[in-house]
Protein backbone atom coordinates (compact mmCIF):
# COMPACT_ATOMS: atom_id res chain seq x y z
CA UNK A 1 0.00 0.00 0.00
CA UNK A 2 2.48 2.58 1.32
CA UNK A 3 6.67 1.92 0.53
CA UNK A 4 9.14 4.62 1.54
CA UNK A 5 12.57 4.24 0.12
CA UNK A 6 15.53 6.10 1.69
CA UNK A 7 13.52 9.46 2.99
CA UNK A 8 15.91 11.88 3.62
CA UNK A 9 14.99 15.62 4.86
CA UNK A 10 17.26 18.38 6.22
CA UNK A 11 16.21 21.96 7.26
CA UNK A 12 19.60 23.42 6.78
CA UNK A 13 22.39 21.10 8.15
CA UNK A 14 19.62 19.57 10.54
CA UNK A 15 19.14 15.83 9.12
CA UNK A 16 14.96 15.38 10.85
CA UNK A 17 14.92 12.58 9.06
CA UNK A 18 17.67 10.29 7.37
CA UNK A 19 18.02 7.07 4.82
CA UNK A 20 14.50 5.87 6.50
CA UNK A 21 12.74 3.22 4.46
CA UNK A 22 9.45 1.16 5.72
CA UNK A 23 6.70 -0.58 4.17
CA UNK A 24 3.03 -0.74 5.64
CA UNK A 25 0.63 -3.56 3.65
CA UNK A 26 -2.15 -3.23 3.16
CA UNK A 27 -4.85 -3.78 5.97
CA UNK A 28 -1.92 -2.87 8.46
CA UNK A 29 -2.47 -1.01 11.18
CA UNK A 30 1.54 -0.08 11.74
CA UNK A 31 2.65 1.93 14.09
CA UNK A 32 5.53 4.71 14.05
CA UNK A 33 7.61 5.12 17.44
CA UNK A 34 10.13 7.24 19.04
CA UNK A 35 11.50 9.62 21.24
CA UNK A 36 10.26 13.37 21.20
CA UNK A 37 12.19 14.97 18.49
CA UNK A 38 12.49 11.15 16.71
CA UNK A 39 11.29 12.76 13.41
CA UNK A 40 7.79 11.08 13.49
CA UNK A 41 5.71 14.00 12.58
CA UNK A 42 8.50 14.80 9.66
CA UNK A 43 8.06 11.66 8.13
CA UNK A 44 4.34 11.95 8.25
CA UNK A 45 4.96 15.70 6.56
CA UNK A 46 6.59 14.32 4.05
CA UNK A 47 3.96 11.51 3.19
CA UNK A 48 0.89 14.16 2.98
CA UNK A 49 2.95 16.36 1.00
CA UNK A 50 3.69 19.32 3.19
CA UNK A 51 7.35 18.95 3.42
CA UNK A 52 9.14 18.22 -0.15
CA UNK A 53 11.95 15.42 0.98
CA UNK A 54 15.46 15.86 0.44
CA UNK A 55 15.80 13.09 -1.24
CA UNK A 56 14.16 9.42 -1.42
CA UNK A 57 11.04 8.08 -2.69
CA UNK A 58 7.50 7.59 -1.50
CA UNK A 59 5.02 5.25 -3.33
CA UNK A 60 1.51 4.79 -2.76
CA UNK A 61 0.09 1.47 -4.26
CA UNK A 62 3.07 1.08 -6.75
CA UNK A 63 2.94 5.05 -7.76
CA UNK A 64 5.10 7.71 -7.05
CA UNK A 65 4.27 10.15 -4.96
CA UNK A 66 6.86 11.98 -3.68
CA UNK A 67 6.53 16.14 -4.24
CA UNK A 68 2.93 15.99 -4.52
CA UNK A 69 0.94 18.76 -2.94
CA UNK A 70 -0.99 17.76 0.30
CA UNK A 71 -4.31 18.00 -1.93
CA UNK A 72 -3.03 15.67 -4.55
CA UNK A 73 -2.17 13.39 -1.99
CA UNK A 74 -5.42 13.25 -0.37
CA UNK A 75 -7.50 12.87 -3.58
CA UNK A 76 -5.57 10.03 -4.10
CA UNK A 77 -6.41 8.37 -0.72
CA UNK A 78 -4.13 9.54 1.72
CA UNK A 79 -5.78 11.06 5.23
CA UNK A 80 -4.04 12.36 7.84
CA UNK A 81 -4.95 13.82 11.26
CA UNK A 82 -2.48 16.27 13.46
CA UNK A 83 -1.19 16.52 16.59
CA UNK A 84 -2.48 19.89 17.58
CA UNK A 85 -6.37 20.06 16.45
CA UNK A 86 -7.24 23.32 14.45
CA UNK A 87 -11.06 22.88 13.90
CA UNK A 88 -13.20 25.74 12.18
CA UNK A 89 -14.07 26.74 15.55
CA UNK A 90 -17.09 29.15 14.92
CA UNK A 91 -18.44 26.22 12.53
CA UNK A 92 -20.19 23.24 14.01
CA UNK A 93 -19.16 20.08 14.31
CA UNK A 94 -21.26 18.69 11.36
CA UNK A 95 -20.15 21.52 8.94
CA UNK A 96 -16.54 20.61 9.94
CA UNK A 97 -16.68 17.53 8.49
CA UNK A 98 -18.84 18.45 5.63
CA UNK A 99 -15.83 20.90 4.90
CA UNK A 100 -13.89 17.46 4.35
CA UNK A 101 -16.36 15.55 2.52
CA UNK A 102 -16.06 18.36 -0.31
CA UNK A 103 -12.84 16.14 -1.31
CA UNK A 104 -14.70 13.68 -2.67
CA UNK A 105 -18.47 15.09 -3.58
CA UNK A 106 -19.67 18.14 -5.30
CA UNK A 107 -22.86 19.25 -3.95
CA UNK A 108 -23.95 20.27 -0.11
CA UNK A 109 -26.48 17.88 0.00
CA UNK A 110 -24.27 15.01 -0.57
CA UNK A 111 -21.39 16.60 1.71
CA UNK A 112 -23.49 16.32 4.52
CA UNK A 113 -25.06 12.91 4.20
CA UNK A 114 -21.10 11.70 4.14
CA UNK A 115 -20.32 13.74 6.99
CA UNK A 116 -23.45 12.53 8.94
CA UNK A 117 -22.06 8.90 8.01
CA UNK A 118 -19.11 9.68 9.39
CA UNK A 119 -20.19 11.29 12.52
CA UNK A 120 -22.22 8.46 13.02
CA UNK A 121 -19.46 6.13 12.40
CA UNK A 122 -17.07 7.72 15.04
CA UNK A 123 -20.06 7.78 17.94
CA UNK A 124 -20.55 11.66 17.63
CA UNK A 125 -23.16 12.29 16.01
CA UNK A 126 -25.03 13.19 19.08
CA UNK A 127 -22.85 16.55 18.88
CA UNK A 128 -23.26 17.22 15.26
CA UNK A 129 -24.18 20.82 15.74
CA UNK A 130 -21.86 21.92 18.86
CA UNK A 131 -20.00 24.77 17.57
CA UNK A 132 -16.59 22.84 16.90
CA UNK A 133 -15.08 25.38 19.87
CA UNK A 134 -16.79 23.78 22.44
CA UNK A 135 -15.93 20.46 22.07
CA UNK A 136 -13.97 18.47 24.89
CA UNK A 137 -10.25 17.44 23.82
CA UNK A 138 -11.80 14.04 23.27
CA UNK A 139 -14.19 14.82 20.82
CA UNK A 140 -11.87 17.26 19.06
CA UNK A 141 -9.43 14.42 18.27
CA UNK A 142 -12.95 12.35 17.56
CA UNK A 143 -13.75 14.88 15.34
CA UNK A 144 -9.88 14.91 13.69
CA UNK A 145 -10.50 11.39 12.65
CA UNK A 146 -14.28 11.77 11.62
CA UNK A 147 -12.62 14.82 8.91
CA UNK A 148 -10.02 13.05 7.96
CA UNK A 149 -12.47 9.57 7.19
CA UNK A 150 -14.34 12.27 5.50
CA UNK A 151 -12.17 11.97 2.29
CA UNK A 152 -12.69 8.43 2.36
CA UNK A 153 -9.18 7.33 2.30
CA UNK A 154 -7.70 4.32 1.65
CA UNK A 155 -4.97 4.90 4.15
CA UNK A 156 -5.35 7.43 7.33
CA UNK A 157 -2.28 9.08 9.20
CA UNK A 158 -3.07 8.95 12.58
CA UNK A 159 -0.82 11.64 14.74
CA UNK A 160 -0.80 11.40 18.48
CA UNK A 161 -4.72 10.63 18.62
CA UNK A 162 -4.62 9.69 22.20
CA UNK A 163 -2.85 12.09 23.65
CA UNK A 164 -4.59 14.15 26.26
CA UNK A 165 -7.23 11.97 26.70
CA UNK A 166 -8.32 9.81 29.57
CA UNK A 167 -8.54 6.31 30.36
CA UNK A 168 -12.10 6.40 28.96
CA UNK A 169 -11.71 7.76 26.08
CA UNK A 170 -8.11 5.84 25.48
CA UNK A 171 -10.35 2.89 25.25
CA UNK A 172 -12.63 4.30 22.98
CA UNK A 173 -9.74 5.80 20.88
CA UNK A 174 -8.32 2.43 20.59
CA UNK A 175 -11.93 0.92 19.88
CA UNK A 176 -12.52 3.23 17.11
CA UNK A 177 -9.17 2.70 15.13
CA UNK A 178 -10.01 -0.91 15.18
CA UNK A 179 -12.97 -0.41 13.47
CA UNK A 180 -11.38 2.28 10.80
CA UNK A 181 -9.09 -1.12 9.84
CA UNK A 182 -12.25 -3.16 9.90
CA UNK A 183 -13.95 -0.87 7.66
CA UNK A 184 -10.73 -1.62 4.94
CA UNK A 185 -8.47 1.41 5.77
CA UNK A 186 -5.11 0.54 6.49
CA UNK A 187 -3.87 2.91 9.52
CA UNK A 188 -0.01 4.22 9.99
CA UNK A 189 -0.27 5.61 13.85
CA UNK A 190 2.42 7.98 15.42
CA UNK A 191 1.82 7.47 19.54
CA UNK A 192 3.90 8.06 22.47
CA UNK A 193 1.38 6.56 24.91
CA UNK A 194 2.33 2.37 24.75
CA UNK A 195 -1.45 0.83 25.73
CA UNK A 196 -2.59 2.56 22.48
CA UNK A 197 0.40 1.65 20.17
CA UNK A 198 0.72 -2.23 21.09
CA UNK A 199 -2.48 -3.02 21.69
CA UNK A 200 -3.64 -2.27 18.13
CA UNK A 201 -0.27 -2.16 15.75
CA UNK A 202 0.27 -5.77 13.24
CA UNK A 203 4.19 -4.34 13.03
CA UNK A 204 5.88 -1.38 14.72
CA UNK A 205 9.04 0.77 13.23
CA UNK A 206 10.47 2.52 15.90
CA UNK A 207 12.94 5.61 15.00
CA UNK A 208 15.79 7.66 16.73
CA UNK A 209 17.26 10.64 15.17
CA UNK A 210 15.61 10.25 11.63
CA UNK A 211 16.74 6.33 12.02
CA UNK A 212 15.49 3.18 12.00
CA UNK A 213 16.48 1.68 15.15
CA UNK A 214 13.67 -1.47 15.34
CA UNK A 215 11.24 -2.35 13.41
CA UNK A 216 9.05 -5.89 13.85
CA UNK A 217 6.02 -6.63 16.11
CA UNK A 218 5.00 -5.06 19.01
CA UNK A 219 7.06 -7.57 21.54
CA UNK A 220 9.86 -7.91 19.30
CA UNK A 221 9.98 -3.68 19.55
CA UNK A 222 9.22 -3.34 22.97
CA UNK A 223 12.20 -5.86 23.96
CA UNK A 224 14.49 -4.28 22.11
CA UNK A 225 17.48 -3.03 23.27
CA UNK A 226 18.06 0.35 21.31
CA UNK A 227 14.35 1.33 21.49
CA UNK A 228 14.47 0.60 25.65
CA UNK A 229 17.85 2.84 25.74
CA UNK A 230 16.30 5.40 22.97
CA UNK A 231 13.40 5.81 25.78
CA UNK A 232 14.67 5.39 29.04
CA UNK A 233 18.46 5.33 28.63
CA UNK A 234 21.87 3.01 28.55
CA UNK A 235 20.94 1.85 32.31
CA UNK A 236 17.99 0.68 31.64
CA UNK A 237 19.08 -1.29 28.54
Amino acid sequence: MLKVRNLTKYFGGLGAVRDLSFKVEKGQIFGLIGPNGAGKTTVFNLINGFYPPSSGEILFKGEPITGLKPNVICKKGIARTFQVVKPLSRMTLLENVMASAFCRVNGVSEAKEEALKTLEFCALIHRKDYLAKSLTIGDRKRMEIARALATRPEIILLDETAAGLNPTELDQAIALIKKIRERGVTVLIVEHIMKVIMSISDRILAINYGQTIAEGTPQEVANNKAVIEAYLGEAYA
